[in-house]
Formats: C-alpha cells, structure tokens, sequence
C-alpha cells in the first residue's frame, strides 16, 4: 500500500472524495465547498492538508487533516476531519494505513495527539477506531455555531 500527499493538481480529486463522504454520510446536500475553495484554503492559505492511499498507483480513499492545539499538553495535534475509503477497497487495511500514515506524521512533527469525530449511527467506523485503541470522548459535547448565527455573533 502507497500513501501520498495531494497536490494542486489533485483538487478535483479531493472534492470528488468530499462528496463521496458527504453522500454516504446521507449529508450531500450540505457540500458547499467547490474546486476554487478547496484550492483557497488548503494549498494557497495551507490550512489543510490531504494524503491518498492508493492501490496500483490509482487513489482509493484519502484523509484530510490540519493541525489543533492542545493547551493542557502544550503542543499541537492532529485533526483529521474526513477519512475515506472507497466501499469497494474497504476491508484491505486501506482505512487503517491511512489512521497509521497520519499517526506517523503526528510522531515525527512531535504532535501530542490525533483526534477526529465519528457519527453517532456509524457503527461499522466506530467499531474500526475501537480496534485501533481509539477512546471515545464521552465527556464532552461538540458546539457549533455557523451560517447567519456566526455572522449575527461577530458584529
């Protein structure tokens, strides 16, 4: 298996893996993003990043992560905000070469952790990240505000 990190070029590819994602996750119709923002935002303002994992040099799934920060380990961490695997290469270590590939780049940029959210209903992911030793944080509630809320909070 062969990991790589995406370029320019790749945009296209990273939108068709975003929705890919979002249609799985029933969430499609809340994709907004587009080839000129993905560009935007994550190679000219490099606030993300994204690997491939990829079988006979074609891409079969990705991961698209960015750096957090933790102030009780005072150090950044990883955020990995989609992970995705095409459902005809799922169950061939491709999901978990992916978590390792980032885990690995986590150690080497001295990272204190790696983390990301899962849904609720996702059994099939939650029982893969259990296998890996992943803790749910059942402590903790995740708050949103966006849209015309966060427009309304900033004036």
């Amino acid at each position: 298996m062969d990991y790589r990190y995406a370029t320019e070029a790749d945009t296209s590819l990273i939108l068709y893996f975003i929705r890919e994602l979002a249609a799985y996750e029933e969430k499609l119709d809340e994709v907004v993003a587009d080839e000129k923002l993905l560009r935007e935002w994550i190679f000219d303002k490099k606030k993300a990043e994204v690997i491939f994992a990829l079988e006979n040099g074609r891409e079969v799934g990705f991961a698209l992560f960015f750096h957090n920060f933790s102030t009780f380990l005072g150090r950044a961490g990883i955020y990995l905000e989609d992970l995705y695997v095409m459902p005809e290469y799922r169950g061939k270590g491709y999901g978990k070469g992916l978590l390792k590939t980032l885990a690995k780049i986590a150690v080497e940029r001295g990272c204190g952790r790696l983390e990301w959210w899962c849904l609720d209903w996702n059994k099939p992911s939650i029982d893969f990240y259990l296998s890996l030793g992943a803790e749910p944080m059942e402590e903790w509630t995740v708050y949103r505000i966006a849209g015309e809320t966060l427009k309304e909070l900033a004036k």
